[in-house]
């Protein structure tokens, strides 16, 4: 690396979805996202993260795309120790994979995002943990107003509504409140390691309305339950099943197989796959899954 330029530190999100559950990669027992020093050494930048990737973990990444830059003079991302560093540039990446064993790298654990931030999953009920956290930061905000506002805001309370894209905002105000360490409000993360989860989980919530990433999350046949559940796991909410079945047939995404499901324990149900222009646009403007309330 030319001499005057801060060193440059990788972290990847990588999800997956497993049995109904957004899981994500970890290091160090759930401590850590895997993270090292980039070192290039292909043509391009995006070859050079996708060999990283699969070097520390042991995975191929699918869909990958950056999530932000930071330059941090006085803190090590890995550790959140103060340091005599110069400077450090930390670039965060979201890669979609799908979850198996890894050897070699260190035994990877994966883990529910919901461990980390058990407010975020709202698919079956109100969680435990949000009621505690809204009466918590209700008091916090007692005498200020604007913090009022922002509480209601990100939190859905009173007359608001639950926004499942503000992973990162929520975070935040939960931190600037000094509740993020509370043991009951999720696992605990070196570092940054977790504000950049909660920057991934923001991404995807987002993304997956207007874009067809969810793909890369999927087997290659599966059933219209199958797609749901895994845009519910993502979302964090449970969506309308009528309205998701007749959007899916309206933005022509996928086609039948001819085929039908076998070994699940109920009726058989057909199987789909996306049509081969899709998978090879990866990205298909105005392809908006449909996340609404049942």
């Amino acid at each position: 690396m030319p001499t005057g330029l801060a060193p440059a530190e990788l972290i990847a999100v990588l999800a997956a979805v497993t049995d109904d559950q957004p899981r994500v990669m970890t290091l160090r027992g759930g401590e850590a996202l895997p993270s090292g020093p980039f070192e290039t050494s292909h043509r391009s930048l995006q070859q050079s993260l996708r060999a990283w990737i699969e070097r520390q973990t042991g995975h191929p990444v699918g869909y990958l795309e950056q999530l932000y830059t930071f330059a941090d003079k006085d803190r090590d991302p890995r550790s959140g120790e103060l340091t005599e560093e110069a400077g450090r540039i930390s670039i965060s990446y979201l890669g979609l994979v799908r979850e198996q064993d890894a050897a070699g790298v260190g035994r990877p654990a994966w883990y529910s995002w919901y461990s980390f931030f058990p407010w975020e999953d709202h698919r079956d009920r109100v969680p435990d943990e949000l009621v505690e956290i809204t009466e918590r930061l209700g008091a916090w905000a007692q005498n200020d107003s604007m913090r009022r506002q922002r509480v209601d805001y990100l939190f859905g309370v009173g007359d608001k509504t639950w926004n499942e894209e503000l992973v990162l905002q929520r975070y935040e105000l939960m931190y600037e409140a000094g509740l993020i360490d509370a043991p009951q409000f999720g696992r605990p993360m070196q570092g940054d390691n977790r504000r950049i989860l909660a920057t991934g989980i923001s991404r995807l919530r987002a993304k997956i309305k207007y874009s067809p990433v969810v793909f890369e999350l999927m087997p290659e046949s599966f059933t219209l339950l199958q797609l749901q559940r895994v845009v519910e796991a993502l979302s964090g909410l449970r969506l309308h099943k009528p309205n998701f079945r007749r959007q899916i047939d309206q933005q022509n995404l996928i086609e039948d197989t001819g085929e039908m499901s076998s070994g699940t324990g109920g009726r058989p149900a057909r199987l789909f796959r996306f049509r081969t222009a899709i998978l090879e646009a990866r990205m298909l403007s105005g392809a908006r899954l449909p996340l609404s309330r049942s």
